[in-house]
């Protein structure tokens, strides 16, 4: 006896996730509006691929033989290391350096793709994902920054979430003035004080003071240690958070909002330079906000970090303010569905000169998972094909012109290729299609140039209401006739109706 062959089990790798019709159609409509908001703004669309070098992406490790540290790698036939990109704004770098003499500047472009982290899943974390990016590369004046602020609220609107969402804004510079004013030099107590900074939506004002200190321990017991400044040093930056709390009687969308945190800021940065530019940057970036209308969507929020070692100025973060319930069954803000800032420093990775620029990220999956929740994302099953039976194995040329009609006049249409013995079965597989109607036609039809059309959408609304098998083989509900001659005008008829 011969071994049976050993089947491979069908399994999805973790971290990854397929995607049904229904969904691919809901995401690609939520593309589209986000497509012509960005066009609106004067934007054009470029596509990079997915596999850049790595030394381009800046991503390896290069004590290891392999530089495979938070990426997908593999090495090509010259033995040059290639990587799956894990966003998309380092292969935009690449792309503007490599034509920079044949690009307009400012260079304005869009890009929409997917995205690889070699990094342990996890609840909503996927090593695969989609973004969809918007960049301004070779303008270096905070007019560029306040645009993308204000597109990002126009996306937001576009996609049916008016009145639940602020973009709120902040200044990398302006935190470097409050650190230096802080008495905080090194690079690796810098990124631990961004940290605790970070967490004040988490852990409020008190916990953040523990993270500035000598440490934090959670209700488990586990310890966080802190940034270990002192009590001197710690005052300025509770300060500086507080900043962007309103006043009594002072709307946080108010421009005296932002006047009064702007005035605040610049009191906390001492003699820091880059802290005064981080000031003036954001005095005209909420001059632009609310000149334009835009007050109450984009805020000041001096609390925003973003990309610890990545953005160099203005920083800005889309939060949609809803509530939802976490895996504890709390009630939390769904949170950040994107964010972006200024990166003046990665295209100079490639040219000698600066290269400004700035941009902002929108996470699709999770923005996705919004719009579901909010009842803006309609994942329905998109209608599928017109199902032409096939009643006769010897007459499938016959049926097979009539799906060419249907297809010559634009409407989606197939013949039945499964086996075609049992009829019920045909039906079955066209309602599991979605199908809106499918044609039989038999012996009697074709020799009186008829064809039956069973309109599967009425006929399920008809069979609703009856009980009887009888009654419902008698009534054929949503079945009709018409000449073999009308059948393109009567599928369009009846994929008229709504």
């Amino acid at each position: 006896m011969t071994e049976k062959t050993k089947l491979i089990a069908p399994r999805l790798p973790r971290g990854f996730e397929d995607r049904t019709p229904g969904e691919i159609a809901a995401v690609g409509a939520m593309i589209d509006k986000i497509k012509a908001v960005y066009e609106r703004y004067g934007f054009d669309p470029v596509e990079t691929p997915l596999f850049e070098f790595t030394e381009t992406l800046g991503k390896f490790l290069p004590d290891t033989d392999r530089p495979n540290a938070g990426v997908f790698s593999l090495q090509d036939d010259d033995e040059q290391w290639m990587s799956l990109r894990y966003d998309l704004t380092a292969p935009l770098a690449r792309y503007f350096a490599e034509n920079f003499e044949t690009l307009p500047k400012p260079y304005r472009s869009y890009r929409q793709g997917y995205v690889f982290r070699n990094e342990k899943p996890g609840p909503g974390r996927f090593r695969q994902f989609m973004q969809f990016d918007a960049d301004t590369v070779g303008a270096a004046s905070p007019e560029a920054d306040a645009e993308m602020c204000m597109m990002m609220a126009d996306v937001m609107d576009a996609l049916g979430l008016a009145g639940q969402y602020i973009v709120r804004v902040n200044n990398r510079k302006v935190l470097d003035g409050v650190l230096a004013t802080a008495g905080v030099t090194t690079e690796a107590q810098k990124l631990t004080v961004l940290r605790a900074i970070d967490k004040l939506d988490k852990f409020g004002t008190d916990g953040v003071k523990l993270l500035l200190g000598a440490g934090r321990k959670d209700e488990s017991g586990d310890f966080t240690k802190g940034a270990g400044l002192t009590e001197d040093q710690i005052a300025p930056l509770l300060a500086y958070v507080a900043s962007g709390e309103a006043a009594d009687g002072i709307d946080k969308g108010s421009n005296a909002h932002v006047v009064s945190t702007i005035n605040a800021l610049a009191g906390l940065i001492g003699g820091s330079e880059t802290g005064l530019e981080g000031v003036k940057e954001l005095a005209t970036i909420f001059g632009l906000v609310q000149a334009s209308g835009f007050g109450d969507r984009v805020m000041l929020d001096p609390s925003v970090v973003r990309g610890l070692e990545y953005y160099t100025g203005p920083v800005f973060e889309i939060e949609l303010t809803f509530k939802v319930q976490n895996e504890k069954g709390q009630d939390v803000v769904f949170g950040s569905v994107g964010g972006g800032g200024r990166y003046d420093g990665l295209v100079s990775r490639f040219r000698r000169e600066p290269v400004p620029a700035t941009g902002f990220s929108i996470g699709v999956s999770r923005l996705a998972s919004a719009l579901k929740l909010t009842g803006n994302l309609h994942a329905e099953e998109p209608v599928g094909p017109v199902v032409v039976l096939v009643m006769d194995k010897d007459q499938t040329a016959g049926y097979q012109a009539m799906v060419a009609e249907l297809r010559r006049a634009g409407i989606r249409a197939e013949m039945f290729l499964g086996n075609t013995k049992n009829f019920g079965k045909q039906v079955a597989y066209a309602d599991k299609r979605n199908a809106p109607a499918v044609i039989i036609e038999g012996s009697q039809e074709r020799e009186q140039g008829i064809l039956q059309i069973k309109d599967l959408v009425a006929g399920k609304q008809a069979a609703a209401g009856i009980t009887d098998n009888a009654e419902w083989k008698a009534a054929r509900p949503g079945q009709f006739e018409i000449k073999r001659d009308d059948l393109v005008t009567a599928i369009q008829t009846l994929l008229s109706q709504p």
